[in-house]
């Protein structure tokens, strides 16, 4: 890989965990820049992941001070995003990418809309949310879904997290968005894992996504939670669209 190359895969890194860190949607700029040098899209797809995952760490630190209190939350639901990142690893693994790549944009147009009416959802939903056990499953089933989705392909599972649990768990966007931190960073590290037994990754991408990923997450993670809630619903909603234009392009 040439320097400009190599610098080209930093920066990548560098911006997508500090998106990553806000929204959730980084990937997509990675996997871009990867494809655009040449590189196979299975062997982007998991060098991606592999170096990304410490960046959603760094990320989840740096929300650590939204994170106080919401212990009970990642037992409950951690779980769910362990098995779904299984469940999305593998079928990286076995099915044809059309199979599943045709319902992505859909995936994340939805998010986006569910951003968009979390507020009206919430004020509908004004209960503690925790009190309401018929909800639980329906939370769960909705993280385990991110997950498979995360395992996959990984690209704004962060919307779809945070607009699911924005609007059934907490109206607390900066709560929820260091919550979703913490799942994805669960899904990410599971995938990851399973990738680096099974699957071809390129260990010079992965290395340079990881020190970017971990500069940029911890930026992310530094300044993104000082956002106003309606700036970083905003950035929800475009990085979202974004998304959903460079899939349907691509």
């Amino acid at each position: 890989m040439s320097p400009v190359s190599a610098l080209t895969v930093l920066a990548a890194g560098a911006a997508a965990g500090a998106i990553n860190a806000v929204v959730g949607a980084g990937t997509l700029i990675t996997f871009s820049v990867l494809v655009a040098l040449g590189v196979a899209p299975l062997t982007a797809n998991v060098s991606n992941t592999v170096g990304l995952v410490f960046g959603s760490v760094a990320s989840s630190f740096g929300y650590r001070e939204e994170l106080r209190g919401q212990r009970p939350r990642v037992r409950w639901l951690g779980p769910a995003s362990l098995l779904g990142a299984l469940t999305g690893a593998a079928l990286l693994l076995t099915l044809p990418s059309s199979a599943f790549d045709a319902i992505v944009p859909a995936l994340i147009l939805l998010g986006v809309v569910l951003v968009v009416l979390q507020p009206r959802l919430a004020r509908r939903l004004q209960q503690p949310h925790e009190a309401a056990p018929t909800r639980r499953p329906l939370i769960w089933t909705g993280v385990y879904g991110a997950g498979v989705y995360g395992g996959y392909f990984g690209a704004a599972q962060g919307v779809l997290l945070i607009a699911w649990l924005g609007s059934l768990l907490d109206p607390d966007l900066q709560r929820v968005n260091a919550l979703k931190n913490v799942l994805a960073s669960i899904v990410n590290g599971v995938a990851a894992l399973v990738f680096i037994a099974v699957a071809p990754v390129d260990w010079t991408i992965a290395g340079l996504l990881l020190v970017g990923a971990v500069i940029g997450g911890w930026a992310g993670g530094r300044w993104g939670r000082l956002l106003p809630e309606a700036v970083l619903r905003a950035v929800i909603v475009v990085v979202g669209l974004v998304a959903v234009g460079i899939l349907v392009a691509g």
